[in-house]
């Protein structure tokens, strides 16, 4: 079954046809480290990371990049403010990134280009730009003319006329038009600089994103996404920049831009004091209930932040945990071959097997798959309180079932995934060591020592065992 996505640029949804059968290349634009990532950051990100993984699921070989944008006015000012070297901000900046996004089971991308590693590339491609009439230099700074450009506004769905007729009386007057950005910017005192045709001076915030996407990437690629606050101008302005540079058109095939973050309504701001870091946020939630947080709500909505919002998460996905464990005790008891209740199902647990993909290959709908998820998580669960209070075996082929499709889901969204593989390298020691205990509290009780019975339930629940005495004897689980 075919991947419909929603594009940006055509206002509709398409179905996927990669440039290159079978790959699919992927841009995403990154942070300015300058400060600890916010939560407006972890959104792209958790996104696309899922994105990803659906398409490696489907038998993609994925191409991925995002950049860090590591020369910027924002990282030049911290620098001055600390008295330190831009670079040591990027640094310390870019390394609270990286710790986030694995707390956030973010996989990492295969390349994360820096501006400040690629000035050549810059200055070809601004070169480039003169060399075909789109640029033109102004006392060392470098505009784009995008009068020039016959599909400029096209991406945002804005007329040039109209935003001409918008533009601030005190623009730069140096300009032939009001709209015309910044390719290069000459030198100021007290920020990073390097020598270019034009003199001293450091690119434009557009032209970076340009030039290492097609660097990495070719001059034509399938999906590039961010924020929809970064449509205008940032991706207008590098669709201008890379069409204008290899007159291929278009230059990137599906655009994909998901919605904002409110903060109990309103937009986040730092004026409004409602503007909240991912590292702030988890001394307060788990990492996986803010990444389940984000998936809840389709990419492209608005996605409204609250402490409420994020309990209400942090509730849902204890359910599908209780699930997982259901899981995991079933399949520690000795499976019997199938009744007419349980292929039926196995059936069922099918049904919400496509049902997931097929939301997921409707533009990445993650919060209609997650409802799938917890259909699936309710069988389960009834399923193995039937088990449980009728003292029967279970269907080990449905548990199997159950396990691999659950453990599929679970994959995609990203989530529920450590403690499984945690399960997996601890089933050696950890296990048997509860075992042994349970059995010491089994061996206290026949005894009628039940004060050391309860003695040794309360260390495991310390731990956070949970004991269930069942007509099959003892089950346990983790809290």
């Amino acid at each position: 079954m075919s991947i419909k996505v929603y594009n940006t640029l055509t206002k509709q949804k398409e179905e996927f046809v990669p440039i290159v059968p079978g790959k699919a290349s992927i841009y995403v634009c990154g942070v300015t480290p300058y400060n600890h990532p916010h939560i407006g950051n972890a959104r792209p990100f958790v996104t696309w990371d899922v994105i990803h993984r659906f398409l490696e699921h489907e038998g993609y070989e994925v191409t991925h990049v995002q950049n860090f944008t590591d020369v910027d006015d924002k990282i030049i000012n911290a620098a001055n403010k600390e008295g330190v070297a831009w670079s040591d901000i990027c640094g310390r900046y870019i390394d609270a990134y990286f710790e986030a996004i694995d707390k956030l089971n973010v996989r990492r991308v295969d390349i994360y280009p820096r501006v400040s590693d690629h000035m050549a590339e810059i200055i070809a491609m601004v070169e480039k730009l003169i060399e075909n009439g789109f640029a033109y230099e102004v006392d060392g700074d470098v505009y784009y003319r995008v009068e020039k450009f016959d599909h400029y506004g096209e991406l945002s769905g804005r007329n040039l006329d109209d935003m001409l007729a918008g533009a601030r009386i005190d623009v730069d007057e140096r300009k032939e038009n009001p709209m015309d950005f910044a390719l290069w910017k000459a030198a100021k005192p007290g920020e990073p600089s390097w020598t270019s045709p034009w003199g001293e001076g450091r690119p434009g915030w557009h032209i970076e994103c340009s030039v290492m996407s097609m660097k990495y990437l070719g001059e034509n690629f399938d999906f590039h996404g961010g924020g929809s606050d970064l449509i205008f101008p940032h991706h207008e302005n590098e669709i201008a920049q890379s069409e204008g540079c290899t007159g291929k058109h278009p230059f990137v095939k599906y655009w994909l831009h998901n919605g904002f973050i409110t903060v109990n309504e309103e937009k986040m701001s730092k004026s409004l004091g409602n503007f909240f870091l991912v590292i702030d946020i988890l001394e307060h939630f788990e990492p996986e209930t803010l990444r389940f947080f984000i998936l809840s709500t389709h990419y492209r909505s608005p996605l409204d932040f609250s402490d409420e919002r994020l309990k209400e998460a942090e509730r849902s996905l204890t359910r599908l945990a209780t699930a997982r464990e259901n899981l995991r005790t079933l399949a520690q008891i000795p499976g019997v071959g199938p009744t007419e209740e349980s292929l039926a199902l196995q059936n069922k647990v099918a049904g919400f097997r496509t049902e997931f993909l097929e939301a997921m290959r409707d533009d990445f709908n993650t919060a209609l798959a997650i409802s799938h998820m917890f259909a699936l998580g309710r069988e389960i669960n009834t399923y193995y309180q039937n088990v449980v209070t009728t003292n029967n075996r279970p269907d080990g082929k449905l548990v199997n079932i159950m396990n691999k499709v659950f453990a599929e889901m679970c994959s995609i969204i990203g989530v529920l995934e450590k403690s499984a593989v945690a399960e997996s390298a601890d089933a050696g020691l950890e296990n048997a060591l509860i075992e042994l205990l349970i059995g010491l509290r089994q061996e206290a009780r026949q005894n009628k020592n039940y004060a050391q019975a309860d003695a040794l339930r309360d260390k495991l629940a310390a731990a956070g065992i949970i004991l269930e005495d069942t007509p099959q004897g003892v089950r346990w689980k983790r809290q």
